[in-house]
């Protein structure tokens, strides 16, 4: 196989006007293609970054979450995350966003790796984190457009629950799949 060479940065010409919907703006660009300068719209989001926390307990559950999601209009099952507030950082963000969503408070967390949710048209990042010993320390504060309910699940069940599709957010399984291969990196005690 041959090396290929990357492909080059199409030119912003003019970048439109942003329609702000709260959780993220939207934003129309005209821009230049870089082989012939031709000119093409494209559509960007500019988002927060956003977080996603696997919460373990001391007894080794998962502590998962379910709730109504508009773009499908169904409940689905996934585990405790949101944005990025400004001036703060993403692990700060999570350690908020589980005890929030939860009332579970985490003994220690780490970082499992983050991704682009879709670098196609948004700008943003997703940061996964493992969150370990999680003690509940009330019932939950979630923000008051969110109906939340907490289930408990063993850690083992998780791969038959993503293979069954019963976890479907794609977000959720890219940070089980981090936890899964660090854990297999990991040596034994």
């Amino acid at each position: 196989m041959g090396s290929a060479s990357l492909p080059r940065p199409w030119r912003r010409l003019k970048s439109g006007p942003a329609l702000d919907f709260g959780i993220f703006r939207l934003r129309r660009e005209t821009v230049a293609h870089p082989r012939d300068d031709s000119e093409h719209q494209r559509v960007v989001i500019d988002a927060p970054d956003w977080v996603n926390v696997i919460p373990i307990t001391r007894q080794g559950e998962v502590v998962l979450i379910r709730q109504f999601r508009f773009g499908i209009g169904s409940s689905t099952l996934e585990i405790p995350g949101g944005t990025v507030e400004p001036n703060e950082q993403p692990i700060q963000a999570a350690s908020r966003e589980l005890e929030e969503e939860t009332g579970y408070r985490p003994g220690r967390i780490e970082l499992l790796g983050s991704v682009h949710p879709n670098p196609a048209f948004q700008n943003n990042r997703c940061y996964s984190y493992l969150a370990q010993d999680c003690e509940r320390v009330h019932q939950g504060h979630p923000e008051a457009g969110e109906d939340i309910a907490v289930e408990l699940r063993a850690l083992g069940e998780i791969s038959g629950l993503i293979a069954a599709g019963e976890i479907t957010h794609s977000l959720v399984i890219c940070a089980f799949y981090y936890l899964f291969n660090a854990s297999a990196r990991r040596p034994s005690p």
